[in-house]
């Protein structure tokens, strides 16, 4: 659906008055909407515009954390009340053309591996159309979508983004791309919903701590269940489930462990060594590639003690002449 064709009720900008960076069922709406109201909402980048095209590693070392997240809300929604369900549609995810992926210091403690990356690293995505293009000639889909979308909880007082709640925040779930829908269960009257953090692509397990974090206008239409409960959100996707939306060749390696995140960090660990020394990337950037483009999936949980973790690596992001051979 073209931007053009979809009717909008309503349209907010990324302003002082509606970007926030915290989670309070006190603050007072940005703006009141019905049920069944497309909204068209404008989003900064997660980092609150404190990067630029031109900007370094220097400036990544020199970030101010408590502007992130940049949300941009609440919107209240009439008639939401306190165990009722928002449905929010999103209709349309556009980009503006450049993003940033980032490593924190080590100290930040953000990253599977930030005790592995202690100095700060940036890549500064030019973003074409539906292409992300990346270091010797890698090119990364664009599925674009929002990674905050969440409700007021029910607790008063300011309450951080980094973590994900119940209520719905910093899910990051990439397939919550145009054309899905997610469901999130109102704990406050009007729900009071607020968006933000979108990527122009991430990896399944964003392990550097960013995806490709841009700026970004989201349109979405805003729905309502009183009829039925639930605990944490849901969602309808139909993907895309790998960067391209079909079935492609990948490369993976396996992190085996007693405990998840100790096989995820062997999983990532060994995808960013098969990265530098057979593909040929810096360390840097092959750790943020992993973030932006390499998926993780959990492969086994049932045979105790050890559990296993992949991280998949698609061979359709390196030029032809660089992509391993298909086997039969």
């Amino acid at each position: 659906m073209e931007a053009e064709e979809i009717a909008v009720d309503h349209r907010i900008d990324a302003d002082d008055d509606t970007v926030h960076s915290d989670w309070d069922n006190g603050r007072k709406p940005a703006l009141t909407v019905e049920p069944g109201d497309v909204v068209r909402i404008s989003c900064r980048d997660a980092t609150n515009g404190q990067l630029s095209p031109t900007s370094t590693a220097a400036d990544v070392a020199a970030l101010d954390i408590d502007p992130i997240h940049a949300l941009t809300g609440p919107i209240a929604v009439e008639g939401a009340r306190p165990g009722d369900v928002l449905a929010v549609e999103l209709l349309k995810v556009e980009h503006e053309g450049v993003g940033y992926t980032l490593v924190l210091p080590g100290s930040a403690e953000l990253g599977v591996l930030a005790d592995e990356f202690p100095d700060p690293a940036l890549h500064v995505w030019d973003l074409e159309g539906d292409i992300g293009h990346f270091v010797d000639g890698i090119e990364v889909p664009l599925n674009p979508f929002p990674g905050i979308v969440g409700v007021a909880p029910a607790e008063d007082g300011p309450h951080g983004t980094f973590p994900p709640r119940d209520v719905g925040g910093n899910i990051d779930v990439k397939q919550l791309t145009a054309g899905s829908r997610v469901y999130l269960p109102v704990a406050v009257e009007d729900a009071l919903f607020s968006i933000g953090d979108c990527h122009a692509a991430q990896g399944d397990g964003e392990v550097c701590g960013t995806g490709i974090e841009a700026p970004m206008t989201v349109t979405c239409r805003f729905g309502l269940r009183s009829d039925r409960s639930i605990d944490r959100p849901q969602f309808e996707t139909a993907g895309p489930f790998t960067p391209t939306g079909r079935d492609e060749p990948m490369y993976g390696t396996t992190g085996i462990a007693d405990d998840l995140m100790t096989a995820t960090r062997r999983a990532v660990r060994s995808m960013v060594d098969h990265l530098q020394n057979e593909r040929g990337l810096e360390r840097d950037d092959a750790y943020m590639l992993c973030s932006a483009a390499v998926d993780l999936k959990i492969n086994e949980a049932v045979n105790a003690p050890n559990w296993v973790v992949s991280a998949y690596l698609p061979e359709s992001i390196f030029p032809e002449a660089k992509q391993r051979p298909t086997r039969a």
